[in-house]
């Protein structure tokens, strides 16, 4: 396992970061644990999770698991979702910051977080508002870094110069939707956070399972699958077009010699702002196989056959990277 530097700071976390999104107590919980050993036995000393992952049972099952390796692992959880019905559990303000980093140390079952980001762009709140309570938990002890996931390249610039300006605790790394199929952070995101020295590491690398092909021109979506509700593979128009690429990138990744899941992850992996690849298994075979694509390296002939299937810096049909910008709705676009 190769391990790299987070941004600007001293810490060096592994290629693939494990992530504990399908961690929840309605499903194996004994094997869930397993799955967390097994990867740091393989390696990965970076865990990701949120409070929002089965309404904190994520960060539960991996405070339990983790037990006396804790000093070994890099912690990475979130905010910003909504945690119940009250309007005030979710977003970037104070009020609600200083509860959710107790719910989650409390969850976890850990004095610090080593990586406390905020899972999307609170809109209605100044930056500067959530940067002054996030730069109070540093230091206090309760968190030692802070990061952004999903913000567009922007915001990422505005909250860096926030920090500056209030020289409180920056952002030192952002997590974005990246893979074959979501490109265009290429254009600006990816960019940004290279000039602003931050460490990279994105999610969903393999397409929402596209890139394993687990989806089948003609067949069925497998029944656990998120395109099996609704029967979404007969409905979503982005269909045929993703069915073309797997096939085209399928042809590719059998000349590389490598199965199209360690093509999707090689991918990710080769750009020079990424720093970790979010996993994401469900199951112990999952999770086997893409350890054993995390030293998969793709030559520049692959990269450039990648391009003529999907060109850099674009988004294949029906990616949503889901920054929610309320500047779009009717209602603010009206005179």
């Amino acid at each position: 396992m190769e391990y790299r530097r987070l941004g600007r700071t001293g810490v060096r976390v592994s290629a693939q970061c494990l992530g504990a999104m399908m961690f929840h107590k309605s499903g194996d919980t004994d094997e869930f644990e397993r799955m967390i050993h097994r990867a740091l036995d393989s390696g990965i000393n970076f865990i990701d999770t949120a409070d929002m992952y089965s309404r904190g049972e994520s960060e539960e099952v991996v405070g339990r698991a983790i037990g006396e390796r804790r000093d070994d692992i890099v912690l990475a959880t979130k905010f910003f979702n909504p945690m119940g019905e009250d309007r005030n559990m979710r977003g970037g303000s104070r009020r609600w910051i200083v509860r959710a980093v107790e719910d989650s140390l409390r969850r976890l079952g850990t004095d610090r977080i080593d990586l406390y980001q905020m899972h999307r762009y609170d809109w209605s709140t100044d930056i500067e508002e959530t940067l002054g309570a996030l730069d109070d938990l540093v230091r206090q002890g309760k968190v030692l870094y802070l990061g952004s996931s999903s913000f567009p390249a922007d915001w990422i610039v505005e909250a860096q110069w926030a920090a500056q300006r209030r020289n409180t605790a920056r952002f030192v790394c952002e997590q974005p939707q990246y893979s074959i199929f979501a490109r265009s952070v290429e254009n600006d995101m990816l960019p940004a956070a290279l000039r602003h020295g931050m460490g990279v590491i994105p999610w969903s690398p393999l397409a929402g399972g596209w890139l394993t092909g687990k989806y089948r021109r003609g067949e069925q979506a497998p029944a656990e699958s998120r395109f099996a509700r609704g029967d979404r593979l007969a409905t979503d128009p982005s269909t045929p077009a993703r069915f073309d690429a797997v096939e085209r990138l399928e042809r590719i990744a059998d000349e590389a010699g490598l199965s199209l899941t360690h093509l999707g992850l090689g991918f990710v992996t080769e750009h020079p702002a990424v720093t970790s690849t979010i996993i994401g298994p469900k199951t112990m075979e999952q999770l086997d196989d893409l350890l054993a694509g995390a030293d998969v390296r793709l030559s520049g002939d692959v990269l450039d056959a990648i391009d003529e299937v999907v060109p850099p810096g674009t988004d294949m049909g029906g990616i949503d990277h889901m920054t929610g910008n309320p500047s779009l709705k009717p209602r603010n676009r009206r005179r």
